[in-house]
């Protein structure tokens, strides 16, 4: 894959669609439960998990999930190209896109609807539609941080493009469950799963469902779901590796790997130069394991800080953490700046910083998130917001 075609699809996780009046035909497809499931017996965990950007991360079209406004004024992006603009329309409670090319009152327009919303929203939303059994990306996003559409990463400003295509591989970083047909690009429309379900963590729970139902304690055995804690140190880390650890090389199919079992039976990992620069969109396990912090500890996984259940945005929760092990006097900057560091670790230690892979034009105006570094470390001329230093 190349890297247009990676920065295109680094919005793409997919959230739950299901065609509820279809009976589902793939028998892997079957031993899937459904949060709704969980719910009914987690539901201190599963209530909060509807909330993360993961389960968020991706929706139906809608007026609910769509951020961009489709008010006359606001519904339109313009592009390098003086033929060339994209307008965003409601009709019948339906959402499209249209390419209108050449100049009034000589146009001719291309639109595509918009099936699926790719990205919980906190950043930015990308927008993939089917075409058959295929799916497509659109050529428009939305961008929270300037409130406007834009160019979709990596696509060129000025040309209408509606024919890049969504991998396998990518749908397995961003969604549950899909089945893919041969060629590439072809999927069955009856019944999958998108999005970060608890599934895709804890494993396919049909079976521990009508266990449970059948109050059938057994302790082992297919039908037992996967507790993360309970999981070697390794696997937990592969859980996570499997989209937070790069592109990989396929091993196996997409959608083959299964919770605890070692990652490296179905995905190869390039080991980099040490000091090769790793992007900080995806690439977050292979650099906290540069991490003095997790090589020494010997135990530190990603749920050490993070708490998947439920949504954390707070920089100050995430730098109690750190401050489980370490003292705040023994920071360098205490003498200096004192007691307001103690909820300030991360800033210094793990820095937002912008990401090379997801690029947009906007009004001739790249635009890129800024994503937290997970390679903990002391950033030489980090500035805290509201010091002095």
């Amino acid at each position: 894959m190349d890297s247009r075609h990676l920065a295109g699809v680094a919005f793409c996780i997919l959230l739950t669609w299901r065609c509820a009046a279809q009976t589902p035909t793939s028998t892997i497809h079957a031993s899937y439960a459904g949060d709704a499931a969980c719910l009914s017996c987690h539901k201190d965990k599963a209530e909060t998990f509807l909330g993360t950007a993961h389960h968020l991360t991706s929706r139906l079209a809608g007026s609910e999930s769509i951020a961009g406004s489709f008010a006359p004024g606001k519904n339109v992006l313009t592009t390098a190209n003086p033929e060339l603009s994209y307008r965003m329309e409601a009709r019948d409670g339906q959402y499209f896109q249209s390419a209108v090319m050449g100049t009034p009152p000589k146009t001719s327009t291309h639109t595509e609807r918009m099936d699926l919303v790719i990205g919980s929203g906190r950043k930015g939303q990308t927008y993939l539609y089917w075409k058959g059994d295929q799916l497509f990306e659109l050529p428009v996003s939305y961008w929270m941080e300037l409130q406007q559409w834009v160019n979709s990463p990596g696509y060129q400003d000025g040309f209408a493009d509606f024919d890049r295509p969504i991998t396998p591989r990518c749908l397995e970083c961003h969604a549950t469950y899909f089945e893919a047909t041969h060629p590439e690009n072809h999927y069955k429309q009856t019944d999958f799963i998108v999005g970060i379900s608890c599934e895709k963590c804890h494993g396919r729970g049909a079976e521990h469902v009508v266990r449970a139902e059948a109050k059938n304690h057994q302790t082992s055995g297919s039908g037992m779901m996967i507790s993360l804690g309970k999981l070697p140190h390794d696997r937990q880390m592969d859980l996570c590796a499997l989209c937070h650890g790069g592109l990989g090389k396929e091993l196996a199919p997409a959608f083959s790997f299964v919770p605890g079992q070692a990652l490296e039976q179905y995905l190869e990992f390039p080991r980099p130069d040490p000091a090769a620069r790793l992007d900080v969109h995806g690439n977050q396990v292979a650099l906290l394991e540069r991490s003095r912090c997790y090589q020494e500890s010997g135990t530190m996984t990603c749920v050490t800080c993070h708490d998947v259940h439920q949504p954390q945005r707070d920089a100050a929760a995430f730098s109690q953490r750190c401050l489980s092990c370490h003292q705040v006097q023994s920071c360098g900057r205490f003498k200096t700046l004192g007691s307001q560091i103690s909820g300030r670790c991360v800033d210094c230690h793990m820095p937002l910083q912008t990401s090379n892979l997801i690029v947009s034009d906007a009004n001739g105006r790249s635009v890129r998130p800024k994503v937290r570094n997970h390679w903990i470390k002391v950033y030489a001329g980090t500035k805290l917001e509201g010091s002095a230093n």
